[in-house]
């Protein structure tokens, strides 16, 4: 490893890297320290609840879409039922991907919600459910996010194995036509 490379070189979105981190932890850094020197519950619950819905937003439209290529949504449709959306690039687009900061995103998305769980042990511990109201819906957002772009990537794995299999069984179809077609 050289030590003057400089930082982020080997990823290839070191931006979008950045602030997938940066608001993250925001909401987590905002939560800690004011819990230490804020004693105003609204403002920490305002404030670290804004942060957690903006890291929210932004991994679910922009560095989700960039670092893993996939992005996820849900819908209601006219019976009243919730219908999930995924979109993903195409396999060759997926395969250009940095393994860099697809590592990055996931590994992010996941500790993240590890923390908010951990905290909230910490406040439970402490007899401080009010504090276990801003943890729930920050843990919410997180989670959401994990389980919104784990069954995103899950169809794009099942949407490229039919592709594949189609494509297989409409090359061997042509094969067995064209080898008929000289007899």
């Amino acid at each position: 490893m050289d030590l003057n490379q400089p930082p982020g070189e080997n990823y290839a979105n070191p931006r979008t890297c950045f602030f997938h981190v940066l608001f993250k932890a925001a909401a987590l850094a905002f939560y800690i320290l004011s819990a230490l020197f804020i004693n105003n519950f609204v403002i920490l619950f305002v404030v670290t609840v804004f942060l957690a819905a903006l890291d929210f937003w932004v991994v679910k439209n922009v560095s989700g879409r960039i670092l893993v290529g996939l992005r996820w949504w849900n819908e209601i449709n006219d019976l009243g039922e919730s219908v999930w959306k995924f979109e993903s690039l195409d396999q060759e687009s997926m395969a250009r991907l940095n393994k860099k900061d697809s590592w990055l995103f996931w590994w992010t998305l996941y500790l993240t919600a590890v923390a908010w769980i951990v905290l909230g042990i910490f406040s439970l511990i402490r007899f401080q459910a009010d504090y276990c109201l801003i943890i729930g819906v920050c843990l919410t957002l997180s989670v959401a996010n994990i389980i919104g772009f784990t069954k995103c990537k899950k169809d794009a794995k099942k949407q490229f194995q039919q592709f594949a299999s189609q494509t297989i069984a409409n090359r061997f179809s042509s094969t067995i036509q064209s080898a008929f077609s000289v007899v």
